[in-house]
């Protein structure tokens, strides 16, 4: 028996077309002698819908595109659809008023209707909100073969490979008990690095485990701040891999079911990025192409300040639509260096993209004599630095505004953290493309980047990084050695350890001490901040809920 899976970029929301993207899959697989295809968790309305699944009527329309779906499908195929489900028991047994659902089209019906059995509730994730969990296992049968279908989530929970469980019940060791033939899991499982390798690891143990072919197909594309990246994945009984989707773009693998064997056939293998660079650059780009297009902008603009933050921004802007699509912004100051402005017109060359120069010393001027008389026996400090980049941020605002062009944000990680950026100035845009990006890596990204010619110049990645705020500033005025830093945050906002704890592993007392009040203080910026690509397994985005007031 072939099956096929279908790695679709569906759009939140928009059922029409994500079902067109089902069924012109479908009639092309029907044409190769596939019996079954496979779609993603939720392909119909895409992942994550969040509070568009409040509105009844969505539901409603839901329901309506599957069955319209059904009878426009080949007759001869079985297709598997993600949607969410009324619970019609809901308000008499308690629970939430929908499940997050499987469909089983075929011959023009919708024959069977399964249920996802974990809710998953951390990090991004927040499934209770809206759905109640299926309590039964879920297994179909297709030309004998006993066919075993899980949940996205429904995977994670082995104790003997994650060594704890966090769900009272095991949906694949359900499944291998009423001894199905294969089992197939239908996900949308955000991208965050090294979770590629993690995910492959996972299925070739269920496989060994249970002694059962395994086929897992995932959403590919980006919706807001979260990134799909693909790379369905087939692991025969034996546990070795027999198909690989591609990573970070849409495909179609099929494979072949051997009924005598009762395994799976070797298939196409898609290459893996070579090293994490790679990985995360794809990511971004994707990140980027799809925020863009699904938000209905055409073209991108950004400050391109001769920095390396700027610098990977409109590289990856470039890659995601096109250098001509994209419009660097140059505002030197008095402050800022020759080599600022040559820098910036240097990495705009190599990348092919426009650029506009506004010099902003008059307009400081003007600040200044408007703030003179309020000022007026007070110290230079943050609040004359951060009228630049108010300044800044207000030209960038009307450029995008007056020809409808999407602001990108440049502010890295590093300096989300510690609230090393200016509200209504450089933290303005429409999405904060490396806001989950540290430092360290946006110099490692930038290196990489160059290992065939140089697209970001030298001189941008070897000069010491500076806001030029004012006369000879550099970034280690105020903060430690970004390695330091970045090593320090890490601690903090990924593996949530204390002050005491990080001191323990060596680090300055008062350098633990500061950063840490500083991640606290920032917490109100952040939360002002535009949407920012997730590629850490701890982002400061939907995952991310900490209080503003709080001691």
């Amino acid at each position: 028996m072939k099956i096929a899976l279908a790695q679709l970029n569906p759009t939140i929301g928009d059922l029409k077309n994500n079902a067109e993207q089902i069924l012109t899959t479908a009639h092309q697989v029907a044409t190769q002698g596939v019996k079954l295809l496979l779609t993603p968790e939720l392909s119909l309305c895409g992942y994550p819908p969040r509070d568009l699944l409040l509105n009844a009527h969505f539901i409603t329309e839901m329901e309506q595109t599957l069955h319209q779906l059904a009878t426009e499908l080949p007759p001869d195929l079985h297709v598997l659809v993600g949607l969410a489900t009324p619970n019609p028991n809901f308000t008499v047994m308690g629970g939430k008023p929908l499940f997050n659902s499987i469909a089983l089209l075929t011959a023009g019906k919708v024959q069977n209707i399964f249920h996802k059995r974990l809710l998953p509730t951390y990090d991004v994730f927040d499934e209770n909100r809206y759905f109640t969990p299926g309590n039964e296992a879920n297994y179909f049968t297709i030309d004998d073969i006993k066919i075993g279908l899980t949940v996205c989530e429904d995977l994670w929970n082995d104790e003997e490979f994650w060594g704890k469980r966090s769900y009272l019940v095991n949906p694949i060791a359900e499944l291998a008990a009423h001894n199905i033939d294969l089992s197939i899991n239908l996900s949308a499982s955000p991208y965050c690095m090294g979770k590629q390798q993690l995910r492959a690891a996972m299925l070739k143990h269920a496989a060994i485990k249970y002694d059962r072919a395994v086929l897992y197909v995932n959403q590919v594309g980006a919706n807001d701040d979260l990134i799909f990246d693909g790379c369905s994945l087939g692991f025969d009984r034996s546990g070795e891999l027999i198909c690989r989707g591609a990573s970070f773009d849409r495909d179609l693998i099929i494979v072949e079911f051997d009924e005598i064997k009762q395994d799976l056939k070797p298939g196409k293998i898609q290459p893996q990025p070579d090293c994490t660079d790679a990985e995360i650059w794809q990511a971004l780009v994707l990140g980027v192409r799809d925020y863009i297009s699904k938000c209905g902008f055409q073209k991108v603009i950004l400050g391109l300040s001769g920095g390396i933050d700027s610098a990977l921004v409109a590289a990856i802007a470039a890659a995601a639509i096109g250098a001509d699509k994209v419009l660097g912004v140059l505002m030197p100051s008095t402050y800022s260096s020759s080599h600022s402005v040559t820098d910036a017109i240097a990495v705009a060359a190599n990348l092919g993209i426009n650029t506009e120069t506004i010099p902003i010393g008059d307009l400081m001027q003007g600040f200044d004599g408007t703030l003179d008389s309020l000022f007026t026996g007070t110290e230079f400090g943050l609040a004359e630095e951060n009228i630049q980049s108010r300044i800044r941020g207000t030209l960038l605002m009307s450029i995008s505004n007056k020809f409808g062009h999407l602001l990108l944000s440049t502010g890295n990680k590093s300096e989300m953290a510690v609230g090393y950026c200016t509200l209504y100035g450089d933290m303005n845009g429409g999405l904060a493309v490396i806001a989950d990006v540290p430092k360290m890596r946006v110099f490692s990204i930038c290196k990489w980047l160059n290992r065939e010619r140089e697209i970001i110049p030298h001189n941008i990645i070897i000069k010491p990084p500076s806001a030029e705020l004012k006369p000879g500033q550099v970034d280690q005025d105020s903060l430690p050695p970004y390695e330091i830093l970045d090593a320090i945050l890490n601690a903090i906002v990924c593996e949530h350890q204390s002050p005491a704890q990080i001191i323990g592993r060596g680090y300055d007392p008062q350098i633990v001490d500061k950063i840490t009040k500083l991640v606290k203080r920032a917490e109100f910026k952040r939360r002002q901040a535009p949407p920012g690509l997730k590629i850490t397994d701890r982002a400061f985005g939907t995952g991310w809920r900490m209080p503003i007031a709080a001691k």
